[in-house]
């Protein structure tokens, strides 16, 4: 991967904290749903239930597509990440609690205290999301353009 697309996709993970992920139900029907999200550099981390639907859809095939992006007037403006990647839970709590950790940089505390105290490590599923192929996409460069980043090279 060459350094400036490089830079292009960590400013775009940096720039934003929402992502979609679809996951593969029992059924094979795919299941996509919106989840927060931090990153250490190219890999990604989200949290979800024990016991969620994509947790255990997660348990059964970790592959695992997402889109990051943000909402625009202009549609020749579109730009975003498209990923498939694989997820694998984090076991350890210590890392768990420090992944937590790394939260309050991307959000903030409200300026209304949560009803409930943030789930500990223990209390959730924490994966690891390592992305094989990312697709960056910028509209500005032209309708539907895309660079595809091959990262199992």
């Amino acid at each position: 991967m060459d350094e400036p697309i490089r830079r292009k996709i960590l400013g775009m993970l940096d720039a934003h904290r929402i992502m979609r992920v679809a996951t593969l139900r029992q059924d094979g029907w795919p299941q996509a749903t919106t989840v927060g999200y931090v990153n250490e550099g190219l890999v990604l981390y989200f949290m979800c239930g024990l016991n969620s639907q994509k947790a255990r859809n997660l348990a059964r095939d970790n592959r695992l597509s997402l889109t990051i992006d943000h909402d625009t007037d202009d549609i020749l403006a579109i730009t975003g990440l498209s990923m498939a990647a694989r997820a694998t839970p984090v076991q350890d709590l210590v890392e768990g609690e420090r992944l937590l950790g790394l939260l309050p940089a991307k959000y903030p505390a409200p300026a209304t205290p949560l009803p409930f105290p943030m789930p500990k490590a223990d209390q959730v599923r924490i994966f690891r999301v390592e992305p094989e192929v990312i697709s960056v996409l910028d509209y500005r460069l032209g309708f539907g353009h895309t660079d595809l980043v091959d990262c199992r090279a």
